[in-house]
């Protein structure tokens, strides 16, 4: 193995489903990459906005990238990745437990089996240290990963009070433990580093000759769109200029910087918003397939903004 991330026999790809996940888009992000990223002359990556990080597997793979840091707010999902990366044996008999027990049950028995795990992963939040790995993290990703397999729509969810609220989804054959994905994942995380805090700690983390990439939670393109948070965090308006500044800050300091977003001319035309937040800054729109409405017939393909300072 090299001294760097990527691995040439690694096909690692996001462990978690996300909705919003940028995997559907790879194909166009990789022609907006910048060229030094293609030409190996870009030495760290940072995506301070986690998520299931399909922009992550794709660059570490892809290029020589010395190291890669992934941030989240979510302390849940870092503690799932944390796992993955340090106990991935024992968090694989977890989750081969899970596979055992739920596969052979009824539709109505599977409900029964997701709502008792849900129950107990809400309850046992309240024991977690989440500032100290601890054997009781392992259990915990177990939960985390069972539950995103099995929920409707892959919706990480959580209401004000930091529950986790997303019903039961209704999967055939859901891939609860995926042995040969965790340990490539577990493998390319090691030169990875995890972080729970928020997305402008990458301005006194970031080194020369990295790139960072931004994928927010996206502006609700209408009053009905947006659904709860992924975390108990809520991110606003003014949540979106102070993300502006940052991604100027890092313009600053000589980073190349993508950040995407929704468009919010899908529904108003005259609206503006990230055409002025990043004025001066590329930004191309791009056809995406939208998957996250209650009514399928409003499921198809919107434009979304991807924003670059190079």
């Amino acid at each position: 193995m090299s001294n760097t991330v990527q691995t040439t026999k690694n096909t690692a790809k996001p462990f978690l489903k996300w909705a919003g996940g940028k995997g559907q888009l790879l194909e166009k992000f990789q022609k907006l990459y910048p060229d030094e990223l293609k030409n190996n002359k870009v030495n760290y990556y940072y995506e301070p906005f986690a998520g299931g990080a399909a922009v992550f597997f794709d660059v570490v793979k892809k290029f020589r990238i010395k190291q890669a840091s992934l941030y989240d707010i979510n302390e849940e999902l870092v503690l799932a990745y944390q796992v993955v990366k340090n106990d991935v044996s024992t968090l694989l008999e977890f989750l081969l437990g899970y596979e055992q027990k739920y596969l052979p049950l009824d539709k109505n028995d599977r409900k029964a089996f997701y709502y008792d795990i849900r129950e107990t992963y809400n309850r046992d939040r309240f024991d977690i240290n989440y500032r100290k790995y601890s054997d009781n993290w392992i259990p915990r990703a177990a939960q985390v990963i069972f539950l995103n397999k099995t929920c409707f729509n892959g919706l990480f969810r959580f209401n004000n009070s930091g529950g986790f609220n997303t019903p039961a989804g209704d999967y055939m054959n859901p891939k609860i433990c995926d042995s040969e994905n965790l340990t490539l994942v577990s493998s390319l995380l090691k030169k990875t580093e995890i972080k729970c805090g928020s997305y402008d700690a990458v301005l006194k983390d970031v080194e020369e000759k990295s790139f960072v990439y931004f994928d927010p939670p996206y502006r609700p393109i209408s009053k009905t769109s947006s659904f709860t948070s992924y975390s108990r965090h809520d991110f606003t308006d003014e949540s979106q200029r102070q993300l502006a500044e940052v991604f100027k800050g890092l313009d600053k300091k000589g980073c190349f910087v993508m950040l995407s977003n929704s468009d919010p001319r899908n529904t108003n035309p005259d609206d503006n918003f990230f055409d002025d937040l990043y004025k001066g800054f590329n930004i191309k729109r791009i056809p995406a397939r939208r998957s996250i409405n209650s009514d399928a017939k409003k499921r198809g393909e919107l434009n979304e903004i991807v924003v670059t300072n190079y």
